[in-house]
C-alpha cells in the first residue's frame, strides 16, 4: 500500500506562485508514475501533470504548459509541482496520484492506482 500526502497549498494572487509536495510512502517508486491531477467545484477530475520515477520523463496538460513545473526527489520520495503565473482559473482541489508503469502521457483518474487527501488552491483576481 502506498501513502501520498499533498501540502503547500494556499491562497495566491493572479500572477503568483506556488509549489504544492507529494510524500509518498510505503512502496518502492521505481516504476511508478507520480501525477497530479485538480478538480474545481461541480467540475471533473482533470490531469495536470505527471512524471515517471526512475527517468524523470514529464508530460502536462496543454492549459498548464509553460507555467507548471513537475520534478521528484528521490531522497526525500517526494514530487513537487512549481506553479508559477497563476490563474484564477487554476483554483482547484490539487490531488496527487501514483500508478505503476510508465503512462505519463495517458495518465487519467480512472487508472490510478493510489490518491492523496488533496490540498486546496485558491488564486485571486
Amino acid at each position: 500500500q502506498m501513502q501520498l500526502v499533498e501540502s503547500g497549498g494556499g491562497l495566491v494572487q493572479a500572477g503568483g506562485s506556488l509549489r504544492l509536495s507529494c510524500a509518498a510512502s510505503g512502496r518502492t517508486l521505481t516504476f511508478y508514475t507520480l501525477g497530479w491531477f485538480r478538480q474545481a467545484p461541480g467540475q471533473e477530475r482533470d490531469f495536470v501533470a505527471a512524471i515517471y520515477w526512475s527517468t524523470g520523463n514529464a508530460y502536462y496538460a496543454d492549459p498548464v504548459k509553460g507555467r507548471f513545473t513537475i520534478s521528484r526527489d528521490s531522497a526525500k520520495n517526494t514530487v513537487y509541482l512549481q506553479m508559477n503565473s497563476l490563474k484564477p482559473e487554476d483554483t482547484a482541489l490539487y490531488y496527487c496520484a501514483a500508478v505503476r508503469g510508465f503512462k505519463v502521457n495517458y495518465f487519467n483518474p480512472e487508472s490510478a492506482d493510489y490518491w492523496g487527501q488533496g490540498t486546496q488552491v485558491t488564486v485571486s483576481s
